[in-house]
């Protein structure tokens, strides 16, 4: 699902169930960065994918900076 922060590129956010857990892959389309989280299947879906994008934003961050 692609999404759209303030002042951002698009983000493809894919989640997948793996047991308990869901395996939640934020993926820069300008760059292709990519990240990857775990979250607990209990947390809405809403919350697993900010983790997600901030997670990428930091890496996207971190990156430039080097």
């Amino acid at each position: 699902m692609p999404t759209k922060g303030e002042g951002e590129g698009e983000v493809i956010v894919e989640m997948r169930p793996v047991g308990g857990v869901v395996r939640v892959a934020a993926v820069d389309v300008a760059t292709g960065t990519e990240v990857v989280v775990m979250g607990p299947a209990s947390a809405s879906q809403q919350t697993l994918e900010q983790v997600a994008i901030a997670k990428l934003r930091r890496k996207l961050a971190t990156d430039r900076g080097s």
